[in-house]
């Protein structure tokens, strides 16, 4: 069986930062490109869900917009973290040059040194040369700066001209960033498009243009760039916290869910909402000791008789409704809410205790 590679293509709002999650999907080994520290523990989720073995967190530069979640996630996954030796990030557990070949799998992404906006600019390419994640180097329809960090046009110019624009037409490419909603491009698309360096563009065009851009600085430029440098550690290594009301695990999609075990160890401090329907209920009725029911259709409606002066775990028959149910509870202002994983299906598998209810209820 020949495995295949698997891109996960995540943005930062906050940032307009694009972060690639790249994996085997045979060995279920993982790379993680350019990073985000406010998105770890979205991205640390997506990792868990996925059931994967992150290898590295890979950079393309020391970026100056958003500070990077390497060292987070080193921590957490014991994985590497690999820059550009010129990139002046430390401390690496490897510094990557041109040609160096990073495995995940059956599959490697190449170094390519592409210097300009920074002097330690690389982008990463698939063995097969099919995809490219090209950092700042090259834009969908633009190209990094080069006023800052060592930048240089010149530089640039004979890094997307030598490096990138020599590689297969429709070879797709993913950048570090972009601001107006596109995701990915091709060599083809931007050798000809791209209004800074495609079509019959020079290298005095492409400098003119560049000299001329009079950009403002990055609004997070004098926080990300030494946090960068030293690979998104933060002060005292002090790791993100996690609510302490409860040993909640944050999903992919933003979900606290909480395990049966401890919710049945701990009843006495909660305040269990099941949210199953009126049809479910009147077939089924058992519940967790001392639930409070309110069906999930009534829900938005009677929220001022959910009592909050106890964590609530929202409860219903698979774990799905329960998921809502959190929203809507979240979306109310509640913070100390989570949902019962896999619900009450999950419950009875694990023989964990059900209380009876009278049918006068």
């Amino acid at each position: 069986m020949h495995s295949s590679v698997v891109v996960k293509q995540l943005f930062d709002v906050g940032s307009g930062s694009y972060s690639y999650l790249v994996f085997d999907d045979l060995s279920r080994q993982a790379l993680l490109i350019d990073s985000v520290y406010e998105q770890y523990g979205r991205d640390l989720a997506l990792i868990y869900e996925l059931d994967l073995h992150l290898l590295a967190c890979l950079e393309t530069h020391c970026h100056a917009d958003h500070v990077t979640a390497a060292w987070l996630l080193k921590t957490q996954l014991d994985c590497q973290i690999m820059a550009s030796q010129h990139s002046g990030i430390s401390p690496l557990n490897k510094n990557l040059k041109q040609g160096d070949p990073i495995a995940f799998g059956a599959h490697h992404l190449r170094v390519l040194e592409t210097p300009g906006h920074t002097n330690g600019c690389i982008s990463f390419l698939l063995d097969d040369q099919s995809m490219v994640f090209t950092g700042d180097s090259l834009l969908i329809r633009g190209c990094g700066r080069t006023d800052f960090q060592q930048g240089s046009a010149h530089k640039l110019y004979a890094s997307i001209k030598n490096a990138l624009f020599v590689l297969p037409t429709d070879c797709v490419v993913y950048p570090a960033h972009d601001y107006a909603g596109r995701i990915s491009s091709t060599i083809g698309e931007e050798r000809r498009l791209n209004p800074r360096i495609g079509g019959k563009a020079n290298e005095e065009d492409f400098v003119g243009f560049m000299e001329n851009l009079q950009l403002p600085h990055p609004r997070k430029l004098d926080i990300a760039v030494p946090a960068n440098l030293q690979a998104g550690r933060p002060i005292n290594d002090e790791m993100p916290q996690s609510p302490n009301w409860a040993p909640v695990v944050t999903t992919y999609s933003g979900v606290y869910k909480i395990a049966p075990q401890w919710v049945a160890a701990h009843q006495n401090e909660l305040h269990v909402l099941d949210v199953r329907t009126v049809h479910e209920w009147a077939e089924e009725r058992t519940t967790l000791s001392n639930a409070q029911h309110i069906p999930i259709s009534q829900l938005r409606a009677r929220l001022n008789e959910v009592p909050t002066d106890k964590p609530i775990m929202t409860l219903c028959r698979s774990g799905k409704r329960s998921v809502l149910a959190f929203t809507i509870l979240r979306e109310a202002g509640i913070q100390q809410v989570a949902h019962i994983d896999g619900g009450l299906l999950r419950w009875y598998d694990e023989g964990l205790p059900l209380a009876s209810v009278d049918p006068s209820r």
